[in-house]
């Protein structure tokens, strides 16, 4: 063990760590150490060493000891954006330096007035090779009075400890949408596999890369500049793997908006809209999170703030294992509840807990905690701590997406810290007919919802993209999130009307106005009842002509609740149920057993597989794609599978050996078919695998029509293939040059605009005249509205979402075929989805 005693570098007062108010230092990402406030305007090295970094803002350095400890000196606070302005350097990267000389003079005076505070931080960022830090307190003159003392490990400890330090190349990163909560958790993963210390390093700023928080906050941008610095004994294995995967995009690939100039400075005129306001005082506004009407009462939802003690009752190994013991507990219960989220085959909210469960081994979380435990503090207090001020700094962040994730760090703090005190989150009791309003849900406060109790719910936070949101939407409840904050003064049992497709919240409304919407939901109410005791009738218009009616499917849950809802089959299985959560490609055994389950569960009815579709918006961790302008329109789809023909090659044996289950009716289709030379790949790698499955029962092979050139050459298409399905969603987005997911345009993306129908019609037609038939799995085929005008287009089967079953039955029942025909000829000459819309009155 040896000591070191570094000097003040500055004259002034020393403020601790924990206060300064940049989370970056507070939550000591960077390193350990303290603060002065300083009263001279002169940096002075702390230390004997050498200038190993000096940033070329100029307002930061880097001094290393003999010993090896690194300390980092910044001087103020969000100076790097004065571009060097107000400092001038003493010093240069490589000279030597001894106590108390001059490296750094500021101005002051133009500090103070053009940054954010004069506060210098005095940081030690190897502290692996510190054992314990302790700073000194009050005045301190420069170069003379001691300011942090350090112990440092045994030199063999330090060797062991650091091992070789490895830098990546400079690396720009390609997502769109930078480093957020996907790609982040790729990365994190990924430094997880190896011992050594990695920072992902932009400019003066770093982050813990095996922190996905650390990550998350670093705000790390499309094209930003960064470098991974590994120091370990994989040092150079770990910037081997993760460099690559780094520059290709980490498997997160999205459209690219054109990048603004370098040299621009940001445009206030566009900046984020402000929230929306209404001037009507009995209207609030938000943001459409669910759609849905809900006519009910307000129910106020509020949270008591579990109140901890601060100094610790025992010593900090007991309280250390009393939070290991509340987190294991708390993995525990997340994994339990997604388990059984699984078990009801629904992937999507089983993913929300995962990342809960990833939140909790967060080491940056843990080291917070860990280091105020060492402090004295109680391990709830800690805890708690550590969890608000990381969920405070991912809320303020300008990405509203990792924004969002703050109330699921905040629901994972919560339910750690109820095991922690023994004061778990109590259930309120919800009365029926209720309207929610509250500051924020969490997820598994909405997750327990019950849709017969609560007619909707409004949040002051959150935003259409946050997991209640995705919750809500999954579980048919309305919701607004972002609304006014004046809902939280309504008073409970006020009737108010909460309409979540247009974001509002109408508060005393006209009682002829609810009793119009209540008198609309119970007649709804009649007809979904009297569609689904009909539901086994088979879908057939008034003059007899039989359509199809299968389901869209993620997994063999929803195939099973299909059959009672009257599916005949599945039109759409997304085999990417199969790929999702994990790290490693299904195995051919694996997706063989699951496929011919299925087949067993639907006796005999007909099952479509489409095989693995990602690319694009659906990217997969352990298949991670080149970095490309537009991912759409790249490599994604079928194109993955001719590019990476070994996991094509896999799904198509697992299809071919699951056909021979009996009583299975199998078909594979293939995604994003764009060309004639595509499908005759395919067609020729299917035959290959065929002969290696002599087994293999008659598997038809068809193609998804999602790109506007195979609807024109419909015909040719028809001559490959046995049956056409029409993804409507990409389709309709490839035809109006629309991301279906962009938040201005995405409301215009209608399956039902004319030009969308027309590329339908020619499809059905081409089909049609090689005796092969149409479906359509997309969206519209689940819209009672669209129906009639697909039937009359000539699609002969609708694969539809489960729930929709019955409605869709019941709504090629209401019409006959000529009606279907006029009614479509009369959309193929509108002008506008509006006026396509307009023909079918909505039921709503």
């Amino acid at each position: 063990m040896a000591s070191i005693t570094l000097k003040a570098p500055l004259t002034g007062v020393i403020v601790p760590l924990e206060q300064v108010p940049d989370p970056v230092f507070s939550q000591k990402m960077v390193g350990d150490g303290a603060s002065i406030d300083p009263i001279d305007q002169l940096l002075v090295a702390p230390c004997d060493g050498k200038v190993t970094q000096l940033h070329k803002a100029h307002h930061a350095v880097t001094l290393t000891t003999a010993d090896g400890i690194e300390v980092m000196m910044h001087i103020g606070l969000d100076t790097v954006s004065l571009k060097g302005e107000g400092f001038r350097p003493r010093v240069a990267e490589g000279d030597a330096v001894q106590t108390g000389d001059p490296l750094i003079e500021f101005d002051a005076d133009y500090l103070a007035t053009h940054a954010k505070s004069l506060l210098t931080q005095i940081l030690v960022t190897n502290m692996e090779r510190v054992t314990a830090l302790e700073p000194a307190s009050g005045l301190v003159n420069a170069g003379s009075d001691a300011f942090l003392t350090l112990t440092t490990a045994a030199a063999g400890a330090e060797a062991a400890a650091t091992g070789r330090t490895v830098s990546s190349e400079a690396i720009l990163i390609p997502n769109p949408t930078g480093l957020h909560a996907r790609p982040a958790a790729v990365l994190a993963n990924l430094a997880k596999r190896y011992e050594s210390r990695i920072l992902l390093q932009r400019g003066n700023d770093e982050a813990n890369a095996k922190s996905v928080v650390s990550i998350m906050a670093l705000e790390v941008s499309q094209d930003d500049k960064v470098v991974l610095v590994a120091t370990g004994p994989d040092a150079e294995a770990a910037i081997a793997a993760i460099a690559p995967e780094l520059a290709a995009g980490l498997g997160d690939e999205g459209t690219a908006p054109a990048p603004a100039p370098a040299t621009m400075e940001p445009d206030p005129a566009n900046a984020p809209p402000p929230r929306p306001r209404s001037e009507d005082p009995s209207l609030l506004l938000g943001v459409a999170a669910s759609p849905g009407l809900g006519v009910g009462k307000v129910f106020q939802l509020r949270r008591d703030e579990i109140r901890v003690p601060e100094a610790a009752t025992d010593e900090p190994r007991v309280e250390r294992r009393r939070l290991d013991d509340a987190i294991e507990h708390a993995k525990n219960e997340l994994e339990a509840l997604q388990a059984e989220l699984h078990a009801k085959a629904d992937p999507a909210k089983a993913a929300i807990f995962a990342a809960h469960q990833e939140l909790l081994a967060d080491p940056d979380l843990l080291d917070i905690a860990e280091s105020a435990i060492a402090k004295g503090k109680s391990a709830a207090f800690a805890w708690q701590r550590a969890y608000s001020t990381h969920a405070e700094r991912l809320a303020g962040l300008k990405n509203e997406i990792m924004a969002g994730r703050a109330a699921d760090l905040r629901d994972v703090g919560r339910r750690v810290l109820g095991i922690l005190t023994g004061q778990p989150v109590q259930e309120p009791e919800i009365p029926a007919g209720a309207i929610l309003i509250a500051e924020d849900l969490s997820p598994s406060d909405t997750a327990k919802l019950d849709p017969a109790k609560v007619f909707g719910f409004a949040t002051v936070g959150g935003g259409a993209t946050s997991h209640v949101a995705i919750l809500a939407r999954s579980l048919d409840i309305p919701a607004v999130a972002g609304i006014e904050p004046r809902a939280l003064e309504l008073a409970d049992g006020a009737e108010v009307i909460l309409d979540g497709g247009k974001g509002q919240l109408r508060i005393d409304p006209d009682p002829a106005e609810v009793d119009h919407i209540l008198t609309l939901k119970h007649k709804l109410a009649e007809k979904k009842q009297a569609n689904l005791a009909a539901a086994h009738e088979p879908a057939v218009t008034t003059d007899g002509h039989r359509v199809e009616v299968v389901a869209n499917i993620g997994g063999i849950e929803d195939a099973r609740q299909s059959l009672p809802l009257g599916g005949e089959g599945v039109g759409l299985l997304r085999s990417e149920f199969l790929y999702l959560e994990r790290h490693t490609a299904p195995s051919e055994d694996e997706q063989t057993r699951i496929y011919a389950d299925i087949a067993t569960a639907l006796e005999g009815r007909p099952l479509i597989i489409r095989t693995l579709d990602v690319g694009g918006d659906k990217p997969l961790p352990y298949l991670p794609m080149p970095r490309e302008e537009n991912p759409f329109l790249g490599i994604r789809g079928v194109r993955i599978g001719l590019d990476k023909p070994e996991i094509l090659r896999t799904q198509v044996r697992a299809i071919l050996r699951a056909s021979a289950t009996p009583g299975a009716k199998l078909r594979m289709m293939f995604p994003m078919i764009a060309t004639i030379d595509e499908i005759r790949s395919v067609r020729g790698l299917v035959d290959e695998e065929r002969a290696k499955v002599p087994d293999a029962g008659d598997v038809e092979v068809g193609i998804m029509v999602e790109v506007p050139s195979t609807a024109v050459m419909a015909r040719q298409f028809a001559r490959e293939v046995a049956f056409f399905s029409i993804g409507t969603n990409d389709l309709t987005q490839y035809t109006l040059a629309m991301d279906r997911g962009h938040p201005k345009l995405g409301a215009k993306a209608d399956a039902m605009n004319p030009a969308v129908l027309k590329l339908i019609a020619q499809t059905c037609d081409g089909a049609h005249a090689e005796g092969k038939w149409v479906g359509v799995c997309g969206g519209v085929a689940s819209d009672p509205q669209a129906v009639p005008i697909l039937l009359g287009i000539g699609v002969d089967e609708l694969s539809v979402s489960v729930p929709a079953i019955p409605a869709v039955k019941a709504a090629v029942r209401e019409r006959s075929l000529p009606e279907c025909q006029a009614l479509a000829e009369q959309a193929l000459a509108c002008d506008t989805a509006a006026e396509v819309r307009a023909l079918v009155p909505s039921q709503y």
